[in-house]
């Protein structure tokens, strides 16, 4: 076994992680001011959100960019339709994912269905852990959290392609 690390591996490491460092702090300031209950919850959700976006070429990170804030919209409004009738309860959680991924099927957008039902989870636990925080609130910061981690992913592959040669040249 060869347990060498090549410096693409290395480069590749160092730009997860500095996006999922930049994504969490900036959503973790950015919701500490109206939830800071959840800042460190926000902080997390940029830096998924960093994380699942970014990819090994520009092309696949904004074609994943689309997904994620197509997905973080329909989830965070079926989560506030939700909250702003009933209270949180793990039903309705499971309801509110039924009906999302339902939803992205029916306009035919299944591959956003995962992401969106990602999305209604965080909405709905905070909710749980946060009753006093208005739906409208809790899903606009979960998807201005997921929007900071997307740009971030964004950001972070066109400054690295500019520095090193990109590893998808069609991209």
């Amino acid at each position: 076994m060869n347990f060498s690390i090549h410096r693409s591996t290395v480069l590749v490491a160092l730009q997860v992680a500095l996006t999922a460092l930049v994504a969490y702090l900036v959503g973790f300031y950015t919701t500490s001011t109206p939830d800071a209950a959840n800042a460190s919850i926000g902080g997390l959700w940029a830096a998924i959100s960093g994380i699942v976006v970014l990819q090994a070429s520009r092309r696949e990170t904004f074609a994943m960019a689309t997904l994620r804030i197509l997905g973080s919209a329909i989830g965070s409004l079926v989560s506030a339709a939700y909250l702003f009738l009933l209270p949180f309860s793990s039903w309705g959680m499971g309801l509110c994912i039924f009906i999302t991924v339902v939803l992205c099927h029916l306009v035919q957008i299944p591959d956003h269905a995962r992401l969106a039902s990602l999305t209604v989870a965080i909405v709905m636990v905070v909710a749980g852990n946060s009753p006093h925080l208005s739906p409208a609130v809790n899903a606009g910061l979960r998807f201005a959290e997921s929007a900071i981690g997307t740009a971030t992913a964004m950001f972070a592959i066109l400054i690295w392609e500019k520095g090193a040669e990109p590893r998808d040249k069609s991209g």
